[in-house]
């Protein structure tokens, strides 16, 4: 075999300070093995070692690893090498090879990385470097989650604080987190400020905040009904709680309204871009061209547009429907062994990609003809709520693509045919 034709396979388990790599030929026949420590000086004499002991060039050598993302996958790409992720589940199935006893350590899973890139490169998918504007929008996107999940937790607090002591102002029935009910509840905390506070006071709030929704003598007719007994220092201790949420619930809030004005800021700069674009080179910045397309579908906005380009960039670079539908969760799991069949949800998915296709197509089917049409056959046919929902977004997903290839936006003229 030729030197341009060798290939060298190495194997990564990755750890939080120290990380094992293991590099074989062609044959399967170990070359070496080493230590390296996470940091920028540990890493740079990773790559260094690994052309080292092969002899060969960065493009020959094939680098598996579990983690598709972080500084040792984007060390190993910056220096050219050739970069496969695998699932732990997989890596999991494949060290059965080695030992039927289910022993475990670091060294074996470098080994039994690499042997099965050697052997079952399919079963890999090839990382590529991302485009800077995809992981802005991707951690980004996560940010606003995570800050949307903190606020609802807070929230909850202050609502559960306020059904020990003060239920009487939840039956002003307007949103917790609204910034006048915060304001609120810091000039009314307990039952007793709600008996001597005057009516001015309320009206200074809500035209401060301008809501002309509430009357101030229905707001204050509502915190003024009676209040429920309390066993001795139960008011004070949950009005002190709630004042103590307060802070983290107008922080919560800025935060998320921050992450979602980021996103609404990269998303615009795409469609800005995309609608101006003629022709772009695959995997540069392909996600401009197709955010206008994307946005044409009903159901999608900022937020699933932002998840759908973020979550699943190769999925949407490659137009494979195949597996975004799987990485959404949208493709079933069929078990059969003999005469058992039976055929399940698939819970091995991205979360934030499942959900998002989860909202997609319950907003679309309030808009499009064609996804309601989809929905109503599938529960005529006695289908759950969810699982139409998931028969909506496959098909959704299916004609995603379809667009997608051809660079047309959506037209609810076409009558797309089911996939097979």
């Amino acid at each position: 075999m030729s030197n341009d034709q060798r290939r060298w396979f190495a194997g990564v388990d990755w750890a939080s300070e120290k990380h094992d790599i293991v590099v074989t030929d062609s044959d399967g026949k170990t070359l070496g093995r080493t230590k390296v420590e996470h940091s920028g000086e540990g890493l740079a004499r990773m790559a260094d070692w690994l052309v080292a002991t092969t002899g060969g060039s960065p493009e020959q050598i094939h680098v598996g690893i579990e983690v598709p993302h972080g500084p040792v996958v984007d060390t190993l790409l910056e220096r050219g090498f050739v970069v496969h992720s695998i699932n732990p589940k997989q890596v999991d199935r494949f060290r059965d090879r080695f030992t039927v006893a289910g022993a475990k350590d670091d060294s074996r899973d470098c080994d039994v990385i690499a042997s099965s890139l050697r052997t079952d490169m399919h079963c890999f998918r090839e990382v590529s470097a991302r485009d800077p504007t995809t992981i802005q929008l991707r951690e980004w996107s996560r940010m606003a989650e995570e800050h949307g999940r903190d606020l609802r937790r807070y929230v909850s607090r202050l609502r559960e604080q306020l059904q020990r002591y003060f239920p009487a102002f939840l039956q002003i029935g307007a949103d917790l987190d609204t910034d006048w009910m915060l304001e609120l509840i810091e000039l009314v905390p307990t039952p007793q400020a709600a008996a001597s506070m005057s009516t001015t006071k309320v009206v200074r709030v809500l035209k401060r905040n301008r809501v002309r929704t509430r009357d101030a003598a229905d707001v204050l007719a509502a915190l003024r009904r009676p209040a429920i007994v309390t066993s001795a220092g139960t008011t004070e201790a949950a009005a002190a709680h709630v004042a103590a949420l307060l802070p983290s619930i107008r922080l919560a809030k800025h935060l998320s309204k921050e992450a979602q004005a980021k996103i609404d800021q990269i998303t615009n700069q795409l469609i800005a871009t995309g609608s101006d674009e003629t022709d772009t080179e695959p995997g540069q910045s392909m996600g401009q061209r197709d955010a206008t397309i994307l946005l044409s579908f009903p159901g999608i906005g900022r937020t699933i547009l932002a998840t759908l380009l973020a979550e699943a960039p190769d999925g949407v670079r490659t137009r494979d429907y195949y597996a975004l539908r799987c990485q959404a969760g949208i493709a079933p799991v069929t078990k059969q062994s003999g005469k058992s069949r039976y055929v399940q949800q698939r819970y091995a998915c991205n979360n934030r990609l499942s959900n998002a296709m989860h909202h997609w197509a319950r907003v679309a089917i309030q808009h499009d003809p064609a996804s309601r049409a989809k929905y109503d056959a599938l529960r005529g046919r006695g289908k759950s709520w969810g699982r139409a929902l998931r028969g909506v977004a496959d098909r959704l997903l299916f004609v995603v693509c379809a667009m997608l290839k051809h660079g047309t936006p959506y037209n609810p003229e076409i009558d797309h045919a089911k996939p097979a």
